[in-house]
Parts: structure tokens; sequence; C-alpha cells
């Protein structure tokens, strides 16, 4: 049993929550081909999947990587421009195009709006225009510069943990919680896509048992959604996955990302494995009544006839399909040995509660 921890608020009125429903990011990335009006798009599409949230990556390239990093050379089917530089600022939105999207999402489509913060000039843009959340990608998760200057601005934080081992998962953990407990920390295996034997998501129970006061989800990047169910299904409360228009199109991020309807469909199946997981209380469900009532076997009379003021023996009972039902099955062991008859009982009978009493004395 998942023990409840605090909930976290990532947006006003929208929580993570061990009792709530999990919260899912849709992740634009830069799948948007560096198009304001594609990147429009998908967050209307995003919104209509059930989204609860989407998610750009917003960069300061010269913060992000060294001019010897920029300036390498990058071609291939999926580059943008003939260095790495140009290929990534291609892909990368202004502050203006940000302001842009944001109102869009916010006053067009009803959906809140944040990025991951690439660097410390990209955390405090992001905090300036007042994203809900801060995301850290798994490419900073060692980062402890940027992770302690992420936990001093006080925003909540969603943490991805791919290409990190559990030192550094728990150097995350307490860089963070020494400012605030307002994070979450995601499993996430940072391979485009993620082959199903290096998912890992019993890394998912670990931190659930080493991380009680913060939030824990899946960031996920396989093939499918699947393995996303299953994370769901072991205590994720918070997963992100990308999502995209075509997955034919150019770029790195597409092929493991869903298209709109297959988005939709992981949603759907998301609730419906949250619905599935129920409590831990074994119970008879309403909905089983009607096969309970059709197919539950009673306790009928075994024997030729039962007289009257006899202790019920073991050889006096069968369990069968009867009509009307009789003492439910399960009433073997109460009534063997102490339970007397009140009245004669015929062979196939079922036994009613008013056709017995107790013996007090034996």
């Amino acid at each position: 049993m998942i023990e409840a921890r605090p909930d976290l608020e990532v947006a006003p009125g929208r929580y993570v929550g061990t009792d709530r429903p999990c919260f899912i990011i849709a992740e634009i990335g830069q799948n948007h081909q560096g198009d304001v009006q594609i990147a429009k798009e998908l967050i209307r599409v995003a919104k209509e999947c059930g989204a609860d949230c989407i998610k750009f990556q917003k960069s300061c390239l010269t913060e992000k990587f060294t001019r010897g990093a920029l300036d390498r050379d990058y071609a291939g089917e999926h580059s943008w421009g003939a260095t790495y530089g140009q290929h990534k600022e291609r892909l990368e939105f202004d502050k203006s195009q940000y302001l842009e999207l944001q109102q869009y999402a916010a006053d067009q489509v009803g959906i809140p709006l944040t990025a991951s913060a690439m660097d410390p000039v990209s955390l405090d843009f992001l905090d300036s225009i007042g994203v809900p959340f801060i995301k850290i990608g798994s490419g900073d998760a060692d980062n402890e510069i940027l992770l302690r200057r992420a936990a001093l601005t006080g925003k909540p934080l969603i943490i991805s943990t791919g290409m990190s081992d559990m030192d550094t998962v728990d150097r995350i953990y307490a860089t963070v919680s020494k400012r605030h407990k307002k994070f979450a920390m995601l499993h996430c295996i940072s391979a485009y896509p993620t082959p199903p034997q290096s998912a890992n998501l019993r890394v998912i129970e670990t931190y659930l048992r080493r991380f009680p006061d913060v939030q824990i989800g899946y960031s996920g990047h396989e093939l499918g959604y699947a393995i996303t169910l299953a994370a769901v299904a072991l205590g994720a409360k918070v997963v992100e996955r990308h999502i995209t228009l075509d997955k034919r199109w150019k770029g790195s991020d597409h092929r493991c990302s869903l298209e709109p309807q297959e988005f939709s469909a992981m949603v759907k199946a998301l609730r419906d494995v949250e619905a599935a997981l129920g409590t831990p209380v074994k119970c008879v469900q309403p909905c089983e009544l009607e096969c309970r009532r059709k197919l539950g076997k009673s306790l009928v009379v075994a024997a030729q006839s039962i007289p009257g003021g006899r202790t019920i023996g073991q050889d006096d009972v069968n369990i069968k399909v009867s009509e009307p039902p009789g003492l439910p099955a399960a009433r073997l062991r109460s009534i063997i040995g102490k339970a007397k008859t009140v009245r004669m009982l015929s062979y196939d009978e079922p036994i009613q509660e008013s056709d017995i009493s107790y013996d007090l004395n034996s």
C-alpha cells in the first residue's frame, strides 16, 4: 500500500497527490519545429487529449553550451543547421514568443504552460514570467548549481532522474529538500526510444520507500504507452510523455512521442488503470452482486433429511448453486458442529438462517 504523502500544488488549484488523479504533462519540447503556429496547435491538441499541463524546453545557448559545442558540425537527417548551435537556435523560442504561447495556453485553451530550465538564465526567465512550476530535466540531474538555484526560487519543481545512479538521486533530494519539499522526482531512462528491458520501473517502488515526503512520477520515452500504464500502477503520480503531430517529422524526439490519437488513448487507459487500482480492502464489489446471485453457491441438505433439533454435521451439508439461495458457502465452518436445525430439512433444500439456531454450549 502506498502511504499518503503531502500534496504538491503544481498549478493554481491543481495538485499532485497520493489520493489524486495522476498529473499528466504533455511534453512538447522542441517538437514544434521552431514554429509558433505548430506550437499552438500542439497546445490545443494536448488539452483535447486530456493533458493537465503542457511543457516546452527553454535554453540560453551560450549558458548551456560551450562555444566549442555550439560550433561543432551537425550534419544528419534531424539537423536544422550546419552547426549544433545553428540547429539549436532554429528550435529556440525567444521571450516574446514564450509570452505569446503562455497567453494562448491560458486564455484560449485553458491549460497551464511551463518549460524545462536548461541553464540559470533560462531558469530566471521562466521564474520571471510566472510559470506554475519549473521542470529540471535529466541532463541537469547532477547539476547541483542549477538545482540549488531552482530550489531558491521557491517554486514547485519537477525533476527527472535519467542518466543517474542512486547517489545522484539522493543528492537531488538533499539539495532541494534543504530549501523546501515542494518537488516531485520522476524516474526516467534517457534513451530515445527506451527499450522495454531497460525501463527498470521497479525504481519507482524504491523512490516511494526512500523519499516518503515528496511525490514520485515517471517520464517515459518508450514506444507506445504500455510501460507508462505500468508506471502508474506502481505508484507514479506524475506522468510526462512527449506529444507530436507527426512521428515522421524531422527531429530526434518525434519517434518516441505520441501522436494525438495515441496520447488520447493513453490518457483514457491511464484513467482506467487508476480507477482499477481501487483500495487495498478486499470486498465484494457492487458489480459482482448479480453474478453472485446467479452463480454463488449455498449450503444445502446433503442427507435424505435432517430432523429438527439435530446438531448439523459435516455429512449433512453440501454446497451447490440453489434456488432460492441459502446460507452462503463461506458459512460452512460456522454451522458444522455448532448449529442445530429448528425444523426438519429435506434433501437438496437450501438452508436458511431461520432454519438453524446455535448451541451455545458447543
